[in-house]
């Protein structure tokens, strides 16, 4: 059986840990060797998704400092396997010991216990925070990509029901998204998103949100056919990440009521290169880069830890019981999702491109 825990082929990442654990962290094999990366790289990745950094995130208080194992000396890899975590140092398992009997609705409670047996150590692999191990495996993917002149950012396009409408430079992308507490692209329209959150939050609630990534740089050609396409790699490692409920490339679901005349992108020459006048397609045909920016949103459902009192079953008993949910809880996940993502993105793309610089997807 395949590792649930490792992904990518010659860019390969295997996450461990738990979120109630020791630590979470993550192994990263077939990273080339020589690659310039500094520690602070990946500490400032860590920073911009850990918790505890304002009043619309998580309140549990973790410092995510990295520890370096293996696979990185003075500055660059080694071409060894490079090892690293985070520790947990803020966890209050005791907040989840109800739910060995009482599952949390929308959580992986009681499917979890039905294949693996209850278990005390609160969400454990299914937790948000274990996407701490993305984003350090992606800092790593971020340097080789930039050496081949390519680029992953995201940002909130939507919250609850207030979205940033149109086109969004990347300029904007990159200068506003990490100046806002909800990491969108639009100062503007930061502060109507914060309200509704604000307003989730303060009603015992939690809301959802949508997250759009770019990847720039990609020439034309890089993929592979079927399940090698650049959309299929990306689905996979997207669903990974805990509360994604959909993802669409270019117009996505939107193509639905499109006619062909309309969605088909005409080929064009710019600058000596073709290119095309619309992007409905996500920069991606055939499952192959077109050339033009890779651009996919990811739907986040909302957090499922809600302070509401709802319904749930007594394990034990097998009858109808009440439940309220203590602890530190998200009231919109989309909002730290956006680095995730973005992260996500990169080792997506790092393995997709030693995949295609070694010939892998000949047909």
């Amino acid at each position: 059986m395949k590792n649930p825990f490792s992904f990518g082929s010659k860019f390969r990442i295997t996450v461990f840990g738990s979120s109630h654990g020791e630590h979470v962290g993550v192994e990263i094999d077939g990273c080339p060797k020589g690659l310039e990366i500094g520690e602070d790289e990946i500490q400032q990745q860590l920073d911009l998704r850990k918790p505890g950094t304002g009043a619309l995130v998580s309140g549990r208080k973790e410092e995510d400092k990295l520890v370096l194992e293996s696979g990185i000396k003075g500055g660059k890899t080694t071409g060894g396997k490079i090892r690293m975590l985070v520790k947990n140092t803020d966890a209050k398992p005791q907040h989840y010991a109800a739910f060995r009997k009482t599952p949390r609705p929308g959580h992986a409670d009681f499917t979890s216990s039905v294949k693996y047996g209850k278990s005390d150590s609160g969400s454990g692999f299914f937790s948000g925070r274990m996407t701490a191990a993305f984003v350090m495996a992606g800092a790593i993917a971020k340097k080789l990509l930039i050496a081949r002149g390519i680029r992953t950012c995201a940002f909130a396009r939507q919250i609850g029901n207030v979205r940033l409408e149109g086109e969004v430079p990347g300029q904007m992308i990159i200068e506003n998204t990490y100046r806002n507490d909800v990491h969108t692209a639009d100062m503007a329209v930061a502060k109507k998103m914060a309200a509704e959150v604000e307003k989730a939050k303060n009603s015992g609630d939690s809301i959802g949100g949508i997250v759009e990534c770019r990847i720039t740089g990609v020439s034309a050609g890089v993929g592979g056919p079927m399940f090698g396409s650049i959309e299929s790699i990306l689905s996979h490692a997207i669903f990974a990440i805990p509360a994604a409920k959909g993802i669409e490339f270019g117009a996505g679901f939107a193509s639905a009521g499109m006619l062909g005349s309309k969605h088909n992108d005409a080929f064009c020459i710019e600058d000596g290169k073709v290119r095309t006048r619309t992007n409905n397609a996500g920069g991606i045909l055939g499952g192959l880069s077109s050339g033009m920016p890779i651009v996919f949103r990811v739907a986040f459902k909302p957090t499922a830890s809600i302070f509401t009192e709802q319904e749930t079953v007594d394990l034990d008993a097998m009858a109808q019981a009440k439940l309220r949910i203590q602890g530190r809880h998200d009231p919109c996940i989309a909002i730290r999702a956006v680095p995730v993502v973005e992260n996500v993105a990169a080792f997506c793309m790092a393995d997709i491109l030693l995949r295609n610089e070694e010939g892998e997807h000949e047909a």
